[in-house]
């Protein structure tokens, strides 16, 4: 195993000679204010500014939201490092957040996912797909916390969080309308309705779309809602929201062949006519706070619902799947500041009631059989006290400090015949069915950062963070191979970022060095069953460049260059050798994106934004063994916006610019290359009418 200090003292010592560079240099820091200085809100629950912050942040405001207008939540957390959110086919998604993309029935809980700070599912039902249950096109921003999150995040908070914030109703227009064509019969329609009464504010937001999809029989049709209410009275400040999202997809699996990205007669084709993916998500919350003599309480109850139904098109037999999870949740928390120490402390609660049914049609083998192979329930309750503080110890030197501990509990019970599904007969049956039983999980973790004001506007930080994730409920109860119980541990990774971050003026950066690794990783072994036991190690620098110039010109780049390495010999399903030292799969050593835009004034009060983003993926290895691999890719894309009088506009959206061939995710499985292909060139044209 590396240590941790083989990436970060050399670090150090390259961002300690940046630093004294920067202090060197730091003059004007009074201009104008810079991306660095913006406020969030995802650290701590309550608004900070980033500048201060002793962690790696990234924030995506509504004017890039809206100049983006993402067919895919994939488009715009390009502009996030480190952030890689891998397009399937549809809406479908997985995750790679300082981070491999990790797929399989536990990959996603090494995410905090997250909708105004609560998880968009129970803790140990995640779902790869879990993006698509949020409103994110009409967000006021979204924010990324990148490695650990704080103390105000628990289970799942490991590679990173990804919090999704609802529009505050008493900023932008009353009303303000959209339409949107585009390939492939791709229509899309926006709303959003804001009222302000007094105390009271109210804001609506819908977008629907249908596409037809670019390969066969795949499209998809999506409606997403949101409302917010606030009141601001003379004793509570109250914030209501409810959040729904339905998803009706005809899906569309990899194309198989050693670069079938690039063959015209397999581009469009799907091999998977059948399947599909039906998805409903609702979520409310009402937060109420107040001043107290010991500090502001926050008392937050909340309640999520989720449903799925989707066709197993990618594996040979094709069973169908439901699942579901109800949830009600409670927080509350008291934090207090003054100007030289904040501190909050809470208890978060979340109980969840969650199922999962799947079941074969037709026979495809003895192992392999028709009828029922899962049905379960699981109650889940997880239980959490946290405190996290902030001190400024002299003018120019902060501390940062917080602890959590919590506690999940699982009571499953199996609905349909304990032990195999098969007939007796039947040998190496692949569905087992554990018998009733309960599991608990203790986990505790810290995080201790040290910020460096070097000048008004320049900081440098140190930060060592913990995070854990409990098993997920598939990992546990939904058994193969004769593996009658799963004896998992929590997953649990250590992380150390060093950081320097300010502004010259119109110049602003964000850069960070970070080492992390992770233990006792759930994995499925060569004899398809659940263990843990594995480690890995992940090391890699984050960078963000931002700049206005004059006459309206702007750019930006947003990238990382980093390791994800197996750090022991485990004997991986997919693996035929040592696999203690190579590239995790699908782990592409570098990607990022860069924009160069300008807004031009043009005559009776109208103006025109033109941006050109260019997008890089690097290559990466198809499985563990690292014995083939996609090459990466490069993209164009253009954005044209045209405000017209009276707040009626236009946006030309090109994707694709220059007609690349490439895929979205490439893998390598059952012994052949497969692909989701990228989509071609694709124009979008959308009227808007979003007055002043």
């Amino acid at each position: 195993m590396r240590p941790l200090t083989s990436l970060v003292l050399p670090a150090l010592a390259c961002l300690t000679g940046m630093s004294i560079a920067v202090s060197s240099m730091a003059q004007g820091d009074g201009e104008a204010a810079s991306r660095i200085e913006q406020v969030i809100v995802s650290a701590s629950r309550e608004p900070e500014i980033g500048l201060n912050l002793a962690l790696p942040w990234s924030r995506i405001d509504d004017e890039a939201l809206l100049l983006t207008g993402a067919v895919h939540i994939n488009q715009v957390m390009q502009r996030a490092p480190g952030a890689w959110i891998s397009r399937g086919n549809g809406q479908e998604s997985l995750i790679a957040l300082r981070s491999p993309v990790l797929t399989g029935s536990g990959g996603c809980g090494a995410f905090y996912t997250a909708w105004d700070g609560i998880s968009l599912r129970a803790p140990g039902f995640c779902n790869v797909n879990q993006l698509f249950d949020v409103n994110s096109e009409q967000a006021g921003a979204i924010e990324v916390v990148r490695g650990p999150g704080t103390a105000v995040y628990g289970a799942n908070a490991v590679h990173g969080v990804i919090n999704t914030l609802t529009a505050d109703p008493r900023n932008g227009p009353q009303n303000a309308y959209a339409i949107e064509a585009g390939p492939d019969d791709y229509y899309r329609v926006r709303g959003e309705f804001r009222a302000e009464h007094g105390e009271h504010a109210v804001g609506v937001y819908f977008n629907g779309v249908t596409d037809g999809g670019y390969k066969d029989n795949a499209g998809f049709d999506q409606q997403k809602l949101t409302m917010r209410h606030d009141f601001q009275g003379d004793v509570w400040q109250v914030t209501n929201a409810v959040e729904a999202t339905n998803l009706n997809q005809e899906t569309s699996g990899f194309v198989a062949g050693f670069e079938a990205y690039k063959d015209p007669n397999l581009k469009k084709v799907n091999p998977n006519p059948e399947a599909y993916r039906d998805s409903f998500a609702l979520r409310a919350y009402s937060r109420w706070r107040r001043d107290t003599d010991a500090g502001q309480l926050s008392i937050t109850p909340y309640l999520r619902r989720t449903s799925m139904e989707f066709l197993q098109h990618f594996l040979p037999w094709q069973a169908t799947e439901k699942n579901g999870q109800e949830s009600l949740g409670l927080r509350v928390a008291l934090s207090d500041s003054s100007e030289t120490f904040s501190w909050s402390t809470g208890v978060d609660i979340d109980a969840t009631r969650g199922w999962l049914r799947e079941v074969q049609d037709d026979n495809f083998s003895p192992n392999q059989p028709a009828g029922v192979h899962y049905d379960y329930e699981v109650d889940a309750l997880s239980a959490a006290i946290y405190a996290q503080a902030n001190w400024q110890l002299s003018s120019r030197l902060g501390l940062a400090a917080g602890v959590r501990l919590e506690q999940n509990s699982y009571d499953y019970d199996n609905q349909t015949g304990d032990g195999s599904a098969c007939a007796p007969e039947a040998s190496a049956c692949r569905f087992f069915r554990p018998a009733d039983r309960e599991d608990d999980f203790s986990n505790g973790s810290v995080n201790l950062g040290v910020t460096y004001a070097l000048s008004g506007a320049h900081r440098v930080y140190l930060r060592g963070a913990q995070g854990f994730r409990p098993p997920q409920a598939a990992e546990l109860y939904r058994l193969q191979a004769g593996q009658e119980i799963a004896d998992l541990d929590s997953e649990t990774i250590t992380s150390v970022d060093i950081g320097v971050r300010g502004s010259f003026g119109t110049f602003s950066y964000d850069t960070s060095v970070y080492a992390m690794e992770k233990s006792d990783v759930i994995f499925q072994n060569a004899d398809r069953q659940n263990v843990s036991g594995a480690k890995t190690s992940h090391e890699g620098i984050e960078f963000s460049f931002y700049w206005n110039g004059e006459s309206g010109w702007y750019a930006g780049i947003d990238g990382n260059v980093a390791r994800h390495r197996y750090d022991s010999a485990a004997n991986l399903l997919g693996s035929r050798l040592d696999i203690e030292g190579n590239d995790i799969d699908t782990a592409p050593r570098q990607f990022g994106s860069a924009r160069l835009g300008r807004d031009f004034a043009l005559l009776n009060n109208r103006s025109l934004r033109t941006e050109l983003e260019w997008v890089h993926m690097g290559s990466y290895y198809l499985e563990p063994d690292n014995q083939h691999e996609y090459e990466g890719h490069e993209l164009l894309n253009l954005r044209l916006a045209l405000a017209l009088n009276k707040g009626f506009s236009t946006t030309l959206r090109v994707t694709n610019l220059l007609d690349e061939d490439y895929a979205e995710r490439a893998d390598f499985g059952f012994g052949s290359y497969r692909y989701f292909v990228g989509q071609p060139r694709g124009v979008f044209l959308e009227f808007a009418y979003r007055p002043e």
